[in-house]
């Protein structure tokens, strides 16, 4: 009998294989996106150090707070634009310009895709 596997086993499974390729170290280090059904989180991760440099994400009350301000909705594609661009803003204040981008197994399309332009936009190269 064939077994139907989920979408959450799917993306497991595609993360676990780009993990094992994927690191980053301090030149390049590894910007790392997680997305749940309400918010998205970014981090600038430095592996052989095993420590996060820049975080950003929907559940800060800075972030969130612009969000409402603005009339945006946390969830959206909005949100993982503007998280993009503090992300990119935080790591050029630490003079980090280039990433590798580790899209977490999730496909790169919707608040992903937004994300990663957002951040291209605003100076980040990956």
């Amino acid at each position: 009998m064939f077994k139907k596997i989920s979408r959450k086993e799917m993306r497991k499974s595609r993360h676990y294989h780009i993990r094992k390729v994927m690191t980053g170290s301090a030149e390049r280090p590894r910007l790392s996106v997680f997305r749940s059904t309400k918010h998205i989180s970014v981090q600038v991760i430095d592996d052989i150090k095993g420590c996060t440099l820049v975080a950003a994400s929907t559940y800060e009350k800075a972030i969130s707070a612009e969000l409402k301000k603005n009339k945006k909705a946390l969830d959206g594609v909005e949100a993982a634009k503007y998280v993009g661009k503090v992300i990119a803003e935080r790591a050029k204040g630490k003079n980090i310009t280039a990433v590798a981008f580790d899209r977490g197994g999730n496909l790169y399309v919707g608040r992903i895709k937004a994300l990663a332009d957002e951040a291209r936009n605003a100076g980040l190269k990956f």
